[in-house]
C-alpha cells in the first residue's frame, strides 16, 4: 500500500462538520464523528486510546463478538497510538484527535503544528528499535495521507481502517 498526500481517499465525503471536543455528531451520511482536544493535557497517548476505546464501544466495534472484530478494534487503537506518538516525537505534540465512523470505514485524524512530512522509514528494518510507526500505519490501514491548510502551520495526518465483518 502506498502512502498518499490526498486530503481524502477516493470517493470520500466532504470534510466533517465542526463538533465540540469530546462531542459526537450524526451527519446525513450516517457518519458519526468525535473530536478530542489535547490543549493543556498530559499523557496524551493513553488519553487518546481511552477516548478511542469509548468511541469503539459507542459505535458497536467493542465488545468484539469475534476474533476479526477484536483484531479490527486493536488495529484502530494501535493506529491512534502511533499517530499520536509521532505527533509527540516529531511535531511538538498533537492538537486534536478526530475519529469518525460509518458502517464500512473508521477514519482517524491527528492534527499538529509540525512542518515535517510523515513517511515509513525505508528500508524498514524490523530488528531495529524505533521508526516503525508509519510502517505499521501503512500495513494496517486501507489508506492514509496528510492534509495541510494553506497559509497555516501544521498538518492533519489521517488514516482509514475497514470495519470488521
Amino acid at each position: 500500500m502506498m502512502s498518499t498526500t490526498r486530503p481524502y481517499s477516493p470517493g470520500d465525503r466532504d470534510p466533517e462538520p465542526d463538533v465540540e471536543p469530546g462531542g459526537e455528531a450524526e451527519v446525513p451520511t450516517g457518519r458519526q464523528v468525535r473530536r478530542l482536544s489535547f490543549e493543556g493535557e498530559s499523557g496524551v497517548v493513553p488519553l487518546a486510546r481511552d477516548f478511542t476505546r469509548q468511541a469503539l464501544y459507542a459505535w458497536g466495534w467493542l465488545p468484539a463478538a469475534s476474533a476479526d472484530q477484536r483484531a479490527a478494534a486493536k488495529h484502530v487503537l494501535l493506529v491512534v497510538s502511533e499517530l499520536v506518538t509521532n505527533a509527540c516525537l516529531h511535531a511538538e505534540g498533537p492538537d486534536q484527535l478526530g475519529i469518525s465512523c460509518d458502517n464500512k470505514v473508521i477514519r482517524v485524524e491527528v492534527s499538529d503544528r509540525g512542518s515535517g512530512q510523515p513517511a515509513p522509514r525505508t528500508p524498514h528494518r524490523a530488528g531495529r528499535p524505533g521508526g516503525h510507526g508509519m510502517f505499521i500505519v501503512q500495513r494496517l490501514c486501507l489508506d492514509w495521507g496528510v492534509v495541510r491548510a494553506p497559509g497555516l502551520t501544521g498538518k492533519t495526518v489521517w488514516a482509514e481502517l475497514g470495519a470488521p465483518a
